[in-house]
């Protein structure tokens, strides 16, 4: 008698369906852990335009609701605006462990207009310069969190630039501290203009 010789193809067949499926289930995996960040907004102060991004810092969030607060009053403290304002400048500008890359130059929404373009190219240029991409979420970058920002000196005076000017300007002379010292500027200065009911960084030094 003849021997019957075992079909190997579909045993063959299937062992490839198999691995072809588990080779699947791990490209899915991966692109599931690799999911890109989606940085949402979880607050707003609609008059003005101001968001609250859920990657910011909480001290940045705690800002963020002070100032809600006073924008809320019937009677404006404009000067508190002003160093609550210029604080959050600082705090989104200098927290570069909440920015997703160089291209994420924080505290522009509260750049004057015609400043910003030359604003984001020196951040670019400069204090974003190295900041690694984490769009992933997976950075193992030591970058500074900013931990308050404390005002020095504030006064009002008059402001004449190229483009602008206001008789009512507010200069103000800020310190920044940080989590860990890793020798970024402390020191700031700042000028605000007034645009209509908003206040606007129109210099850093």
């Amino acid at each position: 008698m003849k021997k019957r010789k075992l079909k190997t193809w579909p045993i063959i067949i299937l062992i490839i369906f198999i691995i072809f499926v588990i080779c699947l289930i791990n490209i899915f995996s991966s692109l599931k852990s690799n999911v890109q960040n989606e940085v949402k907004v979880i607050d707003t102060i609609k008059k003005y335009h101001y968001n609250l991004n859920e990657n910011e810092s909480s001290y940045y969030k705690k800002l963020f609701k002070q100032l809600k607060k006073e924008l809320a009053k019937k009677n404006i403290k404009e000067k508190e605006y002003a160093i609550l304002i210029s604080k959050m400048f600082l705090t989104d500008f200098f927290d570069l462990n909440s920015a997703i890359n160089k291209n994420d130059v924080g505290g522009t929404s509260i750049v004057y207009s015609s400043y910003k373009d030359s604003f984001i190219k020196s951040a670019k240029d400069t204090v974003y310069a190295y900041v690694e991409n984490d769009i992933y979420g997976n950075r193992k970058q030591s970058l500074p969190i900013v931990t308050n920002v404390k005002i020095l000196d504030i006064e009002q005076k008059s402001y004449y630039g190229n483009t602008v000017s206001d008789d009512n300007a507010y200069y103000l002379n800020l310190r920044i501290s940080y989590k860990k010292d890793l020798n970024y500027q402390e020191n700031v200065e700042l000028i605000l203009i007034h645009t209509n009911d908003k206040l606007e960084i129109v210099n850093m030094q």
